[in-house]
């Protein structure tokens, strides 16, 4: 009997990372509202009293960016200057520019034409090249992999708990981590649970350690898989600076979090502050939809998808399928299957996905994917029955 044991983890919206990815998705919120053909890279940085945004953009619309900012810090709970970061008390600065134009070349005017046909107006072209990967497995209702799906939920649960008034000595920042012990690929228990809180410098770890038992991971840990489990709160034994002040953070630095907590392969590209034209965004989302789609059909009980592109051609240069050997089919099978049911390419995706309304500020934390909560187009499975049919 095969047994291994898989880590996955999570942050709240208070880490200094995440903080900056909410703060560059916000910024591309506002302008999609009033402009949805808009290119948009937007980059955030922060430290102790300061927040840099900086990239390239390209749009109509009129943003106040400053308080965009600051309204996020607020909303996240740096309102105290206590804390050593504050909305009212950090600087704001803004290095932007224009998205270059030899990027926009190949953005607005695919090179790729359909056989016989000319839709060049109607297709974009790849933001860049790169590869993106895609993820679904029957461990969870949502189909994702257990480890980050939990460790997003204790996140979430953390933040409520501070948000609510349950726990008042609760500070923003804050990390989960899960590790989940298999045998023959099945999830059987959690092995270990990791809980790093912020807080107040006057109270107990004694109390925190109680606290969180109680108020985190008990609501979220399910019974069954509750055995014999270790149980780590604020290992260092205290957490009182943190946030920007306790370490610098960085827009598209928590790329694993976003995604698949390690259970399946990156291609590299963070998300955040990127407008559907790039790639790395869109592209990750619509293989998620793919491999969703695969699973839910009951096509296979885990799936791996990469989509590959080439900088301003609308097709992509390969798609990938692996279902891991728990499939009937093979992987080619199902790639051809996939090929039919599913296009690719950039502008199709964003039209499928409706990827150009404003959507992003609640997707910058506890995950991008398996966020059935919100309604994104990407976690639909509404492709099973064409799935099913293109492949007999």
């Amino acid at each position: 009997m095969a047994k291994f044991l898989f880590t996955s983890e999570s942050v709240t919206e208070g880490h200094p990372d995440k903080v900056c990815d909410k703060i560059s998705d916000a910024v591309l919120d506002s302008i999609l509202a009033q402009d949805s053909k808009a290119h948009v890279a937007c980059e955030t940085t922060v430290t102790t009293g300061v927040v840099h945004i900086m990239g390239e953009i390209s749009t109509t619309a009129h943003v106040d960016i400053t308080s965009i900012a600051r309204k996020v810090i607020d909303d996240i709970g740096y309102n105290d200057p206590r804390y050593g970061f504050d909305a009212t008390g950090c600087a704001v600065m803004t290095s932007l520019d224009a998205q270059s134009a030899d990027i926009a070349m190949g953005v607005n005017e695919s090179y790729e034409l359909k056989d016989g046909e000319d839709d060049i107006n109607n297709q974009i072209g790849a933001g860049d090249q790169g590869m993106m990967f895609g993820y679904a497995c029957t461990e969870t209702p949502e189909l994702m992999p257990l480890p980050v799906s939990l460790a997003h939920k204790l996140a979430k649960q953390l933040t409520k708990v501070r948000k609510d008034g349950t726990l008042t000595y609760l500070r923003p920042d804050g990390k989960t981590q899960v590790t989940v012990e298999y045998e023959d690929g099945k999830a059987v228990r959690v092995d270990t649970v990791v809980v790093s809180t912020q807080h107040d410098p006057d109270v107990s770890l004694e109390q925190i350690r109680e606290d969180m038992i109680k108020y985190v991971i008990k609501p979220i840990i399910p019974e069954e898989l509750f055995v014999n489990t270790k149980i780590f709160v604020n290992p260092t034994g205290r957490f009182v600076i943190g946030g920007p002040v306790g370490d610098a953070g960085l827009t598209g630095r928590k790329i694993i979090v976003d995604t698949y907590g390690g259970f399946s392969r990156h291609g590299g590209g963070a998300f955040s502050g990127k407008d559907p034209t790039k790639v790395d965004r869109s592209a990750a989302y619509y293989a998620r939809y793919i491999a969703k789609n695969v699973v839910a059909a009951g096509l296979a009980e885990k799936c791996e998808v990469q989509l590959a592109y080439a900088i301003g051609v609308a097709k992509p240069v390969s798609i990938m399928v692996d279902t891991f050997g728990t499939s009937k089919y093979t992987n080619a099978q199902i790639a051809a299957a996939v090929d039919k049911v599913f296009d690719c390419r950039p502008n199709s995706i964003i039209n499928q996905l409706e990827l150009q309304k404003p959507q992003y500020y609640q997707l910058a934390a506890y995950g991008h994917m398996g966020r059935e909560d919100l309604g994104v187009k990407w976690e639909q499975t509404d492709k099973t029955e064409a799935l099913k049919a293109a492949i007999k």
